[in-house]
């Protein structure tokens, strides 16, 4: 059966009603992004001044657009949304993404002509993105409705779907600009009057493109069917979720910003567990989880080795790993022996590596190859995370090691750090990220997100 989501990521014709010329406002920027974006389908700009923008003729009346159009984009004020919304609704148009705020964020006012929302779409069956959303993307179909400047979205593995307008604005244009992992769909739910996270949820587990899922929330509107949905499709994707208004502060800031009910936080977390979902705390998380399972396959087992070239990097990284869940596990002594052989005699090799003295004795380069290759062969090691002291100084090795061992071990992730020469750390980055290694400019920073995906990994394999 057609997802009702369907129309809105693989649409053929949308309209953009409150289309503008100047650019600048969000009704010319929203076309920008879907020419930029190559979009293949029918763009109907409506603007009562007529004429033509970005190109495109522009249609004067909602009246006068064809029938049938698959979406309409509504960049108009909350108080004229509900009439605009009839008026589509008589031309046969059923999915709408309505981009405005003032709704029930703001006041009583807004509040009411949110109900008006909500008995319109009732009343005439419509499927709703929105209010006060910054819209959605389908990097698959080149389409997206976010007025937000974006330009090219980069396409990618994994999808988000956000109760907040920052993540398909501004956070995704750092992931844009500043890293190299792209999306597949992103969903902007804003107040929700229509569709939520759990008709998203459902939608994306059956999409080919999205191999993983990630979440912000601030409430959960049908608790009980999210929980079934979830607890379904974790088994089959993984679903990071970020929930805030875990405290009474920030409860206060959820209503404020999208008239969210947070609920208590100890049903959240025993509602999110039931069903599988991996829980984050820090937003950033967002960004580092979704690189990971972008570009790296779920880790077998929680075992982890990382190679430092600092015995107090080994110290504080260790308790950095019990604290997270990674177990550093005791290697074979054959592999023990062989990170002894290319160390000096003063040093005890074992599991974490202590590098540096290696990269004193063989080169840099021999000692981390080597030395990887050691870790990635030991069965108890499920991840590698080296820890790259790069300086112009000390040598900076080619990069093109690390991606050859990530082939030979395409079961086992390496994640990537530095320590050194930021120009160093941001040659390994741009080198590595493109051919599928991820990397993490502080050194923590690889093994919370290797935490987030066995936290992935065991949610998968749970008991029935």
């Amino acid at each position: 059966m057609r997802h009702k989501l369907v129309p809105f990521f693989e649409p053929s014709s949308v309209a953009i009603i409150g289309a503008s010329g100047v650019p600048g406002k969000p009704g010319h920027e929203v076309i920008k992004n879907i020419q930029a974006n190559g979009y293949s389908g029918k763009v109907y700009p409506v603007n009562p001044k007529g004429g033509e923008i970005l190109g495109i003729d522009v249609c004067s009346s909602i009246a006068a657009l064809p029938r049938d159009i698959d979406v309409a984009v509504i960049i108009l004020p909350a108080a004229v949304t509900a009439q605009a919304m009839r008026e589509c609704a008589d031309q046969g148009i059923r999915h709408f993404v309505l981009s405005s705020g003032g709704f029930a964020e703001v006041d009583e006012a807004g509040a009411k002509i949110q109900r008006e929302l909500e008995s319109l779409i009732r009343e005439r069956g419509l499927q709703v993105l929105g209010p006060n959303t910054s819209g959605h993307t389908s990097t698959p179909q080149g389409f997206t409705s976010t007025f937000f400047p974006q330009g090219k979205i980069r396409r990618g593995r994994v999808s988000y779907i956000a109760q907040t307008g920052n993540f398909g604005t501004h956070t995704l244009k750092y992931i844009l600009t500043g890293e190299h992992f792209g999306v597949a769909r992103v969903v902007g739910l804003g107040n929700k009057v229509g569709l939520d996270e759990t008709d998203a949820i459902e939608y994306l587990a059956q999409d080919p493109e999205t191999a993983a899922i990630l979440v912000y929330i601030e409430s959960f509107k049908r608790p009980h069917r999210f929980l079934e949905v979830a607890r379904e499709v974790t088994r089959r994707k993984p679903i990071v979720l970020l929930k805030s208004g875990a405290t009474e502060s920030g409860r206060q800031a959820a209503v404020a910003h999208t008239a969210a009910m947070a609920s208590p936080d100890r049903i959240v977390d025993g509602m999110l567990r039931q069903a599988g979902v991996v829980r984050i705390s820090d937003y950033s998380n967002l960004v580092r989880a979704g690189k990971a399972l972008s570009m790296m396959p779920l880790p077998a087992g929680n075992g982890v080795s990382f190679l430092a070239p600092s015995g107090a990097m080994l110290a504080v990284l260790s308790d950095y790993c019990e604290r997270l869940g990674l177990h550093i596990p005791p290697m074979e002594p054959e592999n023990v022996k062989r990170l002894q052989d290319i160390s000096p005699p003063y040093i005890r090799m074992r599991n974490p590596v202590d590098i540096w003295p290696a990269a004193l004795s063989v080169g840099v380069e021999a000692a981390y190859r080597d030395g990887m290759e050691i870790v990635l062969q030991d069965p108890a090691v499920n991840a590698v995370v080296p820890v790259m002291m790069l300086t112009p100084e000390t040598g900076v090795p080619d990069p093109g090691f690390i991606v050859e061992l990530a082939k030979k071990y395409p079961h086992k992730p390496i994640l990537v750090t530095f320590s050194g020469d930021k120009g160093a750390m941001d040659e390994y980055k741009a080198a590595l990220e493109p051919r599928g290694i991820p990397t993490f400019p502080m050194i923590e920073e690889p093994f919370a997100a290797l935490a987030i995906m066995d936290r992935c990994r065991r949610a998968m394999n749970r008991p029935e």
